[in-house]
């Protein structure tokens, strides 16, 4: 019996949220679902986003499920999922992207990991806002020390990766690599620019890959990686990137097996770890009952291997993928445009059918 804190989330959150905790509860694997609200209605609610009992909740639980939750763009509450990350020391985003038969897609041999460092990077949140005081002091500061003018009306993002973040994600993925038999770990950087932060970027991977010789190692500078990927991406296996490289490649990689609708996504620390859907909210689908539910199915099959639970596992991914490959129950976002599409209940049921069809 395993306590799980549930985040259904905004949008088509709860009913997509609502088809995997079907799917989970069939695999036979017995959970107490502590459920928590958070996101865009919670905010208008309660003045937050994420209420303290959220974070509460998962370092009780030590495990969480969650819906999409919205982001406003440019204005009102930062991310949840930023917010988590940091609360929590969520460090490392594990996000695996793996080809399906069943679909129409440019690439069938696609199976990829990116590990993402979560906490470092831009994404630090160490921004100085244009016209503030401390803004135009930071800007005479650089200029006195650096001689470098940065102009008047600037917004400013800090930068910063460290020794300590940097050798744990880049430890992550070699251990991730070394006990699911992948054969090789590509480090990506912008280090022929960025020689300070990118640069020791690279020096720390380089150090920890010496750790690991029977696992091959290389690097790519971000926009070579990015044209690799496009070109041939059955040359890669696991890759490891700073934080917002890693969220462009995450939904890069994501693209070549068919959209965000199919990427699973895990944010991991050495504490807690939670689960997610990748993609948005899309709050105009929301009680349509049309949303594939996969990304965070498959989201669930890495829940219950980080629970122990591998025999489960390997039978939800094993409906999952058999659901895919026919491409006969797939919803309308995995479909040819005009072509008969199923809804997200019979979608669930299909695989609910082959997992009770297939008990180990």
């Amino acid at each position: 019996m395993y306590n799980i804190t549930l985040i259904p989330g905004d949008g088509v959150g709860p009913e997509i949220t609502e088809a995997v905790v079907r799917m989970l509860e069939a695999t036979g694997v017995q959970f107490i679902w502590d459920v928590q609200n958070a996101g865009e209605e919670v905010y208008m609610q309660e003045g937050t986003p994420l209420p303290d009992r959220v974070i509460e909740s998962i370092k009780k639980n030590k495990v969480a499920l969650k819906g999409p939750i919205t982001t406003p763009v440019g204005k009102g509450f930062r991310s949840v999922n930023v917010a988590l990350r940091q609360e929590l020391d969520l460090y490392c985003c594990l996000r695996p992207c793996k080809s399906f038969k069943g679909l129409s897609l440019r690439y069938d041999n696609v199976d990829l990991i990116i590990v993402r460092e979560n906490n470092e990077d831009l994404y630090a949140g160490i921004e100085f806002e244009q016209g503030k005081p401390e803004t135009l002091e930071l800007i005479n500061f650089l200029k006195v020390k650096t001689n470098k003018i940065v102009r008047n009306d600037s917004g400013i993002s800090i930068k910063p990766i460290s020794i300590y973040g940097t050798e744990r994600i880049v430890t992550f993925a070699f251990e991730y690599a070394k006990k699911n038999n992948r054969k090789k770990v590509t480090v990506v950087h912008k280090a022929n620019i960025m020689k300070f932060s990118d640069g020791l970027f690279l020096e720390v991977a380089r150090s920890v890959a010496g750790r690991y010789p029977d696992i091959e190692f290389d690097d790519k500078i971000i926009d070579n990686m990015c044209m690799q990927l496009v070109q041939k991406p059955e040359l890669y296996d696991v890759i490891v990137l700073p934080n917002l490289y890693g969220d462009i490649v995450s939904d890069l990689a994501a693209g070549l097996i068919g959209g965000l609708g199919l990427a699973p996504g895990a944010n991991i620390g050495d504490e807690y770890a939670v689960f997610e859907a990748t993609h948005g909210s899309a709050p105009k689908y929301k009680g349509l009952n049309k949303m594939n539910p996969f990304a965070l199915a498959l989201s669930g099959v890495m829940m219950l291997k980080h629970l122990g639970e591998i025999q489960a596992a390997k039978r939800l991914q094993w409906a999952i993928t058999d659901v895919l490959n026919e491409g006969r129950y797939l919803t309308y976002d995995l479909k040819p445009p005009g072509t008969p599409a199923c809804t997200t209940s019979e979608a669930t049921d299909e695989v609910i059918r082959k997992l009770k069809s297939n008990v180990a």
